[in-house]
């Protein structure tokens, strides 16, 4: 499988998140041999979309003149693209956001119904790529945080998505969590292999990943410093 890795934390590889994403990929190599590209997005020249929908009448040539030409390239030509970041203001991280508003120029001015609701008919064939989302937020529990961006995801990819949220996230990068981390981290690691092998991940598996690793109170305690570690 071709996987194109979309980092969208300004942190780069030191991203809380990343450390899904690389176990979730560690994964899916278990069970075969993947090529994998991952990019941070931080690092690409990426023009704000300014909304005057030249793309979507001349073909799908944007008015910019940036590297976005050559990841919408890149992607189409993949099976599999990633989404991995932080959780910003309940959403996309700026530098991600930019990307996603300037896939633009693969639809065009015409619409269709689809279900209930209108959708822009494509100027490229992605029918062919699955999407997955994988998000980390600072906060104990994902209720209330994550909804938005998932939404968001869900409306941008309606079909073939899966989607990945983890509480707690900056445990990762700390040592001394790695009693708890390092098991989750091969929970996930056994979901990329199972989407490898299946192309879903197994619901209970799912939560359990999605799920606090330590208890709200004691990880808000410990953000707030009212616990040693």
């Amino acid at each position: 499988m071709k996987i194109l890795v979309l980092n969208g934390s300004p942190k780069r590889e030191r991203s809380d998140t990343m450390h899904i994403t690389r176990a979730f990929l560690d994964g899916m190599k278990e069970a075969a041999p993947q090529e994998v590209h991952i990019v941070d997005i931080i690092d690409k020249h990426i023009e704000y979309c300014t909304g005057c929908f030249t793309c979507k009448r001349n073909g799908g040539k944007c008015i910019h003149n940036d590297d976005m030409k050559e990841l919408l390239d890149e992607a189409l030509e993949s099976d599999l693209l990633l989404f991995s970041y932080p959780l910003y203001c309940y959403g996309m991280p700026a530098s991600l956001k930019a990307f996603a508003d300037r896939t633009m120029p693969l639809s065009s001015m015409a619409m269709k119904k689809q279900g209930d609701r209108y959708v822009h008919v494509g100027q490229a064939d992605f029918s062919h790529l699955r999407y997955m989302m994988i998000s980390g937020c600072g906060f104990p529990n994902s209720k209330q945080n994550f909804e938005p961006s998932v939404m968001q995801f869900k409306l941008m990819f309606p079909n073939n998505h899966t989607i990945i949220t983890v509480p707690e996230s900056p445990m990762f990068n700390a040592h001394e969590a790695a009693e708890v981390t390092v098991p989750r981290l091969e929970l996930v690691k056994q979901a990329g292999k199972q989407y490898a092998e299946t192309g879903e991940i197994d619901e209970k598996l799912l939560a359990e990943i999605c799920s606090p690793m330590i208890p709200e109170d004691v990880y808000a305690a410990i953000c707030n410093g009212e616990i040693k570690v």
